[in-house]
């Protein structure tokens, strides 16, 4: 085979297994990011010294409507002077 080619499909099993080893190191550390801000979620529930189901209820009741929807009355963004 010619040297040349030998020489890039190398480089391409080279590239391909740091593409992998890279994309593993990605997930790591997205996992823990994600692990980091769930402990500050937890801190920041506990700091309120709720219960489960007075922080469900709290984070019911401070959910925006992703349908689009109009605000409930007193709760329209901006002021109308």
């Amino acid at each position: 085979m010619n040297p040349k080619i030998e020489k890039v499909e190398k480089e391409i099993t080279k590239t391909k297994n740091k593409i992998s080893e890279l994309q593993e190191k990605l997930r790591g550390l997205e996992k823990q990011k994600t692990e980091l801000e769930n402990t500050d979620y937890v801190a920041v529930a506990r700091s309120f010294r709720l219960t489960p189901e007075e922080l469900a209820e709290f984070l019911k009741t401070r959910q925006v409507p992703s349908t689009g929807k109009e605000l409930p009355k007193g709760q329209e963004e901006g002021n109308e002077d």
